[in-house]
């Protein structure tokens, strides 16, 4: 038996499969989830599992390089903006128009995570990276510039 981190069979297996630039959306229980997308539904009921239970958990999990909401999570959902501020300190946040994330990301993503969240504009882009110590460790490797200061 597994003994910590994300014990769901489904979304661990989809974090396993999760490489460098791959995006994952875990978004609240109302986002229109495509037919085509992989979807990995943990909803229960209201706020069962949280946004940010489930953000805290899949980012113990990850490396995550960038992070993505809609721009109305800055302007009109403070409390969410400051919790990832802190969950995710150094991380590049970046925001697209709140239909951008309903289509255009919705379709990009490689498998979306529905919680149970009751929360305005709660859909948050996780962008993929990789450990950067680890994978310019070798002796030799020269460590290009644009990941110089994940060192």
């Amino acid at each position: 038996m597994k003994r910590t981190g994300v014990l769901n069979a489904e979304l661990s297996g989809v974090l396993a499969t999760l490489g460098h630039t791959d995006l994952l959306l875990v978004v609240d229980a109302g986002f229109p989830i495509p037919r085509t997308a992989h979807r990995v539904d943990l909803a229960i009921a209201e706020d069962l599992p949280s946004l940010t239970t489930v953000l805290d958990l899949v980012a113990d999990e990850i490396i995550v390089e960038g992070v993505v909401v809609a721009e109305d999570v800055t302007t009109h959902n403070n409390p969410l903006a400051d919790w990832l501020g802190q969950r995710f300190p150094g991380v590049p946040l970046s925001t697209r128009q709140h239909a951008e994330m309903l289509g255009e990301l919705a379709g990009q993503a490689k498998a979306i995570v529905r919680t149970g969240a009751f929360n305005p504009w709660g859909n948050v882009g996780l962008i993929c990276g990789v450990d950067v110590p680890r994978w310019f460790d070798e002796p030799g490797v020269i460590v290009p510039d644009y990941y110089r200061d994940r060192m």
